[in-house]
């Protein structure tokens, strides 16, 4: 809803696609190209709650409930790639244990982490830095149009794999083909993409431009851009204007007295998700896994900074220190995403001497935004008092 009504409001008052309103990009290696429009939501549902499909993917919040619930399609099998959903997903604690009744999961990942731990076999790729590296998705958000490509800074092992070397040779296998795979590299894509779109650069000119290339300010790009049918924006299609009824409501169930505050989450710049906690270098000053809360509440509520409080929801308790600052709302407190290490099996040297707590050990995976059904990881309800 939020992101719909800040396009209608651009649009109602003509700060859409012109300058110094909403504009677009139009990358080198430009996604929209393999775009087929059309019907991309809710074809589908999850078995047990219902939840849509979106792009045929669904909410991460439905995981642990089917591996859980036994019955047709039941989850029993399991492939992550380099993510730490115990970490990441609504009620970790949930989805932890579920884990362990799996009977088969596979982790592409360079950790034994608190997902990968209930691996029974964990492929490891090389690390970013054996690896090349030209964003894609970043640049379709962009500020500005311009291309880069980063080339290894190491050289790989020869006996190492890329992660595109494991995907395909599982592919290979499990297509049940005898001949041996060729594996391609996505640098044969990435030439393709850039010499068939809009700037037909070549691979070989990206590669000699160590700093990338500047492609321009953004440009009116509308309405070619448009993946409708007619080339005409929806303003108010029936599927949103009809949740409108769920958001008048919310302030209404947002008041809860044995939860008073709303929790938000949020990411540091040295350590924005699980993966960065295990650099020494990255991790090194203050500990920054703290409860941020406003002076005002604290006050109130006679905590002091540095405190050791306990933080519960619905779903969960953790502790943690407090910090108390002027930089966060009255009756608004905050974690940062990606802590929680200290669990057994997992084998995080540097990051378990920073274990943290996680969030997502109180965020609830019931508390939905109902038209995605994608989990609602801001503004759970909690409280908060005194360890």
């Amino acid at each position: 809803l939020c992101q719909w009504l800040i396009n209608a409001i651009n649009i109602l008052t003509g700060n859409f696609d012109r300058a110094g309103g909403a504009m677009f990009t139009s990358p080198a290696f430009d996604l929209l190209h393999t775009s087929k429009g059309g019907d991309i939501y809710n074809r589908w549902q999850s078995r047990v709650r219902r939840l849509p499909e979106f792009m045929g993917e669904l909410p991460v919040a439905a995981l642990a409930e089917e591996i859980e619930t036994e019955g047709r399609e039941q989850i029993k099998a399991l492939i992550t790639s380099c993510g730490n959903p115990v970490l990441s997903t609504p009620n970790g604690a949930r989805l932890n244990a579920a884990m362990g009744k799996l009977e088969f999961m596979v982790s592409i990942d360079i950790y034994l982490n608190e997902t990968t731990r209930h691996a029974n076999l964990i492929l490891p790729p090389v690390t970013n830095l054996e690896s090349s590296h030209y964003d894609i998705i970043f640049n379709t958000f962009a500020v500005r149009n311009t291309a880069k490509y980063s080339g290894p800074l190491f050289v790989k092992d020869p006996n190492a794999k890329h992660d595109w070397e494991i995907f395909q040779e599982l592919v290979h296998r499990l297509a049940g083909k005898a001949e041996p795979l060729k594996a391609e590299p996505p640098e044969v894509k990435l030439s393709m993409a850039l010499a068939f779109g809009k700037y037909q650069l070549s691979l070989d000119k990206l590669k000699e431009s160590l700093h990338g290339i500047d492609l321009g300010e953004l440009q009116p790009c509308l309405p070619d851009r448009l993946m409708t049918a007619e080339k005409r924006i929806d303003l108010a299609p029936e599927i949103l204007v009809n949740d409108l009824e769920r958001l008048r409501r919310e302030p209404e169930s947002a008041a809860n007295g044995d939860f008073p505050f709303s929790l938000i989450g949020r990411r540091h710049l040295r350590d924005c998700n699980s993966w960065m906690h295990n650099s020494e270098l990255l991790m090194k000053g203050k500990n920054r896994c703290t409860l941020m809360m406003s002076t005002a509440d604290a006050e109130r509520l006679n905590l002091r900074d540095g405190q050791t409080v306990r933080v519960t929801s619905r779903v969960g308790s953790v502790e943690l220190p407090l910090e108390v600052t002027e930089n966060i709302g009255d009756g608004v407190v905050s974690i940062p995403h990606g802590y929680g290490h200290k669990r057994s099996g997992a084998k995080l040297d540097v990051a378990d001497k920073h274990a943290g707590v996680s969030i997502n050990d109180l965020t609830d995976e019931t508390v939905l935004d109902d038209l995605t059904g994608n989990a609602a990881f801001c503004s759970v309800r909690v409280k908060v008092e005194l360890s």
